[in-house]
């Protein structure tokens, strides 16, 4: 075994090395991929990825601001709004005596799940954002949407 010098210091020589670089040892990155190699096999989807918008089509959306409670249920796969309610409307803006508290909180349940219904959905799920808590208010509100819809059958 032959010794070749770097600057730094002295490498162990094998047929393996890299001659082209004077001795070093260049690791090639096994985790890459060429570009002509990428575009014959793009990154695929995993099977809950590709299936997931089918299985689950109908997504509830709520936000809490200081002053309001919105919520929505939208189409996954066209992203379509099927259904809003806020306590920012006309109506409930007058008739509810606070638009953050638990009585709102199931008043935008119930409306979300009566026009739901009117919409045909069928079934909904919620998927907190990141780092989001599941605190009483969203609790209310999904607890109002469920007992309407148990309250018809669905």
């Amino acid at each position: 075994m032959t010794l070749l010098t770097s600057t730094n210091n002295s490498i162990p020589a094998s047929s393996n090395s890299n001659r082209a670089t004077g001795g070093l040892v260049v690791h090639a990155a096994w985790t890459r991929r060429s570009r002509s190699e990428a575009k014959k096999r793009p990154n695929r989807k995993s099977w809950k990825q590709r299936t997931d918008m089918f299985m689950r089509p109908f997504l509830l959306n709520v936000f809490f601001s200081k002053r309001f409670i919105h919520a929505k249920v939208m189409q996954r796969g066209t992203i379509k709004v099927i259904s809003v309610a806020s306590t920012n409307a006309k109506d409930l803006r007058t008739s509810l005596p606070s638009l953050v508290h638990e009585n709102a909180c199931r008043k935008i349940g119930a409306l979300i799940a009566q026009r739901s219904m009117e919409a045909d959905v069928f079934a909904m799920s919620y998927e907190p954002r990141k780092g989001e808590r599941i605190e009483e208010a969203l609790v209310l509100v999904t607890s109002g949407a469920l007992s309407i819809l148990l309250e018809h059958g669905m």
